[in-house]
């Protein structure tokens, strides 16, 4: 199994050598290419990736064709169309890499078996969920009390990897920018 994913755990929970190594039977180690897409908004979610190496973004098309990009995930973050996976029904989102990535996956079966194997696991996964939802909260709220070179200028500093990782069209696009406008603001603070 590999050891990322092991060492994320262990940040919250106990997790003995044995039950470590029965992760292993549950995941599936995946490679993909910069731009693959993993999931497509119609296609029954079955999957929840954990991110080894590389970036991924969840992202929806608008009703003017434009896409949507609601979040990323880079090393030791997890992402999936959450209420897809968890109702295994047809996904609202797309999932892509926006890097050549490594990830662990697992299925909606599999994972519920895990639980079942390993109890200690629902908390794990409880909490990630729970500061990934706060995230999220705090991520509204941004949007709705600062302007968006506020929004930009909090962005930048508190996810300093992304500004360096993300090319600028997809970051527009999770701060709900047009490309042009993320340039003005970027010369700004270049400048």
């Amino acid at each position: 199994m590999h050891t990322a994913l092991i060492n994320h755990i262990r940040k919250f929970i106990f997790l003995t050598d044995e039950d470590a190594g029965t992760l292993s039977a549950f995941f599936q180690l995946k490679k993909v290419r910069k731009k693959e897409t993993l999931l497509k908004t119609g296609e029954i979610c079955r999957i929840n990736y954990f991110v080894v190496k590389g970036c991924l973004r969840l992202f929806f098309i608008d009703e003017k064709g434009i896409e949507q990009t609601t979040q990323f995930a880079i090393e030791n973050w997890w992402l999936s169309d959450y209420m897809a996976f968890q109702k295994q029904q047809p996904a609202d989102f797309y999932i892509q890499s926006v890097e050549n990535c490594e990830l662990l996956s697992i299925t909606y079966t599999e994972q519920e078996n895990l639980f079942e194997r390993i109890p200690a696991l629902e908390r794990y996964f409880r909490l990630v969920y729970q500061k990934s939802f706060a995230a999220a909260q705090l991520r509204s709220k941004f949007q709705h009390m600062y302007s968006k070179e506020e929004q930009y200028h909090n962005f930048s500093s508190r996810f300093p990897e992304f500004i360096q990782r993300v090319p600028q069209y997809l970051l527009a696009s999770y701060l709900g920018f047009t490309p042009e406008y993320l340039s003005e603001i970027r010369k700004k603070y270049i400048s």
